[in-house]
């Protein structure tokens, strides 16, 4: 636990600003997004292998530039290749340029499993489920073994809805202009890739397949009820889940994912899907089962199958889904594929290791640790500070704050990956390999307590996380301009990376987050007014943002994207108090606070923070964002939380009526 800071933090009021705000930015009043990003989102133009550009995308592509440089060097000279995983990370990359071996493989690496789904009978599906889920493949039931949501001390083995080939649920069930859309693409992804395979793929194959998903959908939750923790939280017994699932061979199915030494109980996150795979397990035709696991398997290796496989892949997940016109370099698609941070890339924290070593400093890692601390500091006395917040629960979330752990930049010790073997010329076979590897090194975590330090993502991915167990995590790939720059000044550093460090720490008392307690554990530390007041505030949250149409008919859910939306206000406002605590200490040490590039810090700060939300995207994307996805699309991400900062008027002269300026701001945090 990193220990907090003690400093007193200035919070906003009129008379504490150094400088008189410019007022002669009427548009900064009306959109602040237009104002700093306008410019830029009508000269940026959509490549056609981008389904969006901007801030976040600009990173990724330096950081992908930067490791396509590394990854070449590695390769070519092996006295580089001084660690297990640099070694395993150079085959890896070789396999994946290797175009040409790629194509002459073929099928090989998944041909056994596909004679195994050919000759599967109803009875040996269970396990054959089992087998698939060890090689981490999208099925009705994700099986994982993470933290025990109510003991966070320990692991637990859980299983988690999955295995649908349209982005949601109610895609199945719609019959509105996208549904039709997305259900045509995927009907011919399928086909595609059962041809590929070899396998007839007529229309009542299809038709078969598509009934079958839509029957397993029914137990799908949605969005928005996933956002209940406690609901999500279902420990079973062997026994218990046989009783409540009838029709399945639940053991054989554990047996097969985690060996004759198979854990006897899991946490099940949805109870209805274990029903429904149950009843099609006895009641879909078996033809309709072959083909739906063939889909399944070969949907898991596409990126690293050949050029059928891959084409296919790309025009439904990338085109359709997404808007993208041609795919991106082979190189980037590759790095991608070892590293995707949303997907089963068990050798990704290879990368961050070449990453850390080309892109990261010790100076770096230090600057951010201030401003964690600093911002931690806001966040404590905006806590003192609520009004709606009655005494026993303040001292429990004070508590929460204090115990939250801090990562930054990347582990200090790196994976080595003993028993996991990489060939330079088997890139489908490869990422198989990695991800059994993978499965069976989280079920020696059944045996052992959980590791609050270990880090569970790369450090060159361009993301930041509220992660299990009280924990706030940011890799060094974000830790870069114009995110972080040690150059830079403070107001430009609180307001973009700063913005995100307090995101994160909000998102632990977020709508969901704030049901975990201190060390992680889901538990109710809410007196019933207390959690009646935040409940109110949040609902406010939900209607602001229900309110925005990024596009004609396409409403935000205020309530599917509640987390994040939460997590932005209290984000932007713990970073901006954060920011005087660092003026506060520049100005005692009679240190000079200027312009720079004609503003004060204060609209510094908050021009930074919308460069870091500047977008383009597609259309098709914007559609799947809004339809299942979390954030809002950047524009929000601005618009929504500063206009409800008084702070944000003051700097830029905005007055009462004004578009940018809330009649009645809302404050949770």
């Amino acid at each position: 636990m990193m220990a907090a800071a003690c400093a007193t933090v200035a919070l906003w009021t009129p008379t504490a600003w150094s400088q008189q705000p410019r007022t002669d930015a009427p548009l900064a009043c009306t959109d602040f997004n237009a104002y700093v990003n306008g410019a830029w989102e009508a000269a940026a133009e959509l490549p056609a292998d981008r389904a969006t550009i901007g801030s976040f995308i600009d990173v990724r592509r330096n950081n992908d530039r930067l490791l396509q440089d590394a990854l070449a060097e590695l390769s070519a000279q092996p006295g580089l290749q001084t660690t297990p995983g640099l070694r395993r990370l150079a085959a890896y990359y070789t396999s994946g340029m290797d175009e040409a071996g790629i194509q002459q493989s073929g099928l090989a690496a998944v041909a056994p499993l596909l004679a195994r789904i050919a000759a599967a009978e109803r009875t040996g599906l269970p396990a054959l489920m089992g087998e698939l889920a060890r090689l981490q493949v999208d099925l009705p039931l994700r099986l994982f073994v993470g933290t025990d949501a109510k003991d966070a001390t320990r692991h637990r083995l859980q299983a988690f809805q999955g295995g649908l080939g349209l982005p949601d649920r109610e895609d199945y069930f719609k019959t509105d202009d996208t549904a039709r859309r997305l259900t045509a693409g995927y009907r011919s992804y399928a086909q595609r890739l059962l041809q590929a395979a070899g396998v007839p793929a007529d229309d009542a194959a299809l038709g078969g397949l598509l009934v079958l998903e839509t029957e397993l959908a029914r137990g799908h939750m949605t969005p928005v009820q996933r956002r209940n923790p406690t609901a999500l939280y279902n420990p079973h017994t062997l026994p218990s889940l046989q009783a409540l699932a009838p029709g399945a061979d639940w053991q054989a199915w554990l047996q097969a994912y985690a060996g004759s030494e198979a854990p006897t109980s899991l946490v099940l996150g949805q109870p209805e899907v274990a029903r429904a795979l149950a009843a099609q397990l006895q009641q879909a035709p078996l033809p309709d089962w072959r083909n739906y696991l063939r889909v399944r398997l070969l949907d898991s290796v596409a990126e690293h199958g050949p050029s059928t496989l891959a084409q296919a892949h790309f025009d439904y997940r990338s085109g359709v889904l997404r808007g993208l016109r041609a795919p991106p370099p082979r190189v980037e698609r590759v790095i991608l594929a070892i590293g995707n941070p949303t997907g089963n890339a068990p050798m990704a924290e290879a990368l961050g290791e070449l990453y850390t070593r080309k892109a990261f400093s010790a100076t770096a890692q230090s600057r951010a640790r201030q401003m964690v601390e600093d911002i931690r500091s806001a966040m404590r006395q905006r806590i003192n500070q609520l009004t709606w917040m009655g005494p026993a629960t303040r001292v429990q979330a004070l508590a929460k704050l204090d115990a939250m752990v801090a990562q930054i930049g990347g582990p200090e010790r790196w994976q080595h990956y003993e028993g996991l073997h990489i060939r330079g010329d088997d890139f489908a076979g490869n990422a198989l390999r990695a991800r059994a590897w993978d499965t069976q090194r989280r079920l020696a975590d059944l045996d052992r307590p959980v590791d609050r330090q270990r880090w569970n993502t790369s450090a060159h991915i361009v993301n930041a996380f509220a992660a299990q167990g009280n924990r706030i995590v940011f890799p060094a790939g974000i830790l870069q301009p114009p995110f972080f720059d040690g150059l830079a000044d403070d107001a430009s550093n609180y307001g973009a990376i700063g913005m995100v460090i307090g995101h994160e720490i909000t998102h632990h008392f977020d709508d969901r987050g704030r049901q975990f307690d201190a060390v992680g554990n889901l538990r109710d530390w809410w007196q019933p007014a207390d959690a009646d007041a935040y409940k109110a505030r949040a609902e406010r949250v939900a209607q602001l943002y229900g309110s925005y149409e990024p596009l004609p008919g396409q409403r935000i859910n205020g309530h599917q994207m509640l987390g994040e939306n939460i997590s932005d206000f209290g984000g932007m406002q713990v970073a901006f108090d954060a920011l005087q605590l660092a003026l506060q200490r520049k100005r005692a040490a009679g240190l000079p606070v200027p312009l720079v590039a004609g503003q004060t810090p204060e609209q510094r700060f908050f021009t930074a923070n919308a460069v870091i939300w500047r977008n383009k995207a597609r259309d098709e994307f914007i559609i799947n964002q809004l339809r299942t996805g979390q954030h809002s699309p950047g524009r929000y991400r601005v618009l929504g939380p500063t206009s409800q900062m008084p702070a944000f008027a003051q700097a830029f002269g905005c007055k009462a009526g004004d578009a940018m300026v809330a009649a009645d701001p809302i404050v949770i945090w």
